[in-house]
């Protein structure tokens, strides 16, 4: 007998070569973890900000110096709840109209 046969009678299982039993549950694993680390890393962090960002733009109210996300600095002057709009004083006598979600902060 030589010893290449020996070695493919050695590997042969008897279920037509299907060695990898366990390996579909082991990919599950996987596949879920990278699930799990994707969410804590990428998902919960992004949702608890854009939580914080509309809180933020709820509690929007006349004098309030703000940021646009065009990096506008102003004051704002009138706020349209309808349209969705707020009027910002950017100099002495000079205001422009933005969304409401452009606002990106709100200064101290």
């Amino acid at each position: 007998m030589d010893f290449v046969s020996y070695a493919y009678a050695m590997g042969s299982t008897g279920t037509g070569g299907n060695t990898t039993q366990g390996a579909g549950w082991i990919n599950l694993v996987f596949i879920a973890s990278i699930f799990f680390i994707f969410y804590f890393i990428l998902i919960r962090p992004q949702s608890k900000m854009r939580k914080q960002h509309n809180e933020m733009l709820a509690a929007l109210k006349n004098g309030d110096k703000v940021v646009t996300s065009g990096g506008i600095y102003g004051e704002i002057t009138g706020i349209d709840k309808d349209k969705n709009t707020v009027t910002v004083e950017i100099a002495p006598k000079v205001r422009i109209k933005v969304t409401r979600e452009s606002v990106s902060t709100v200064i101290k």
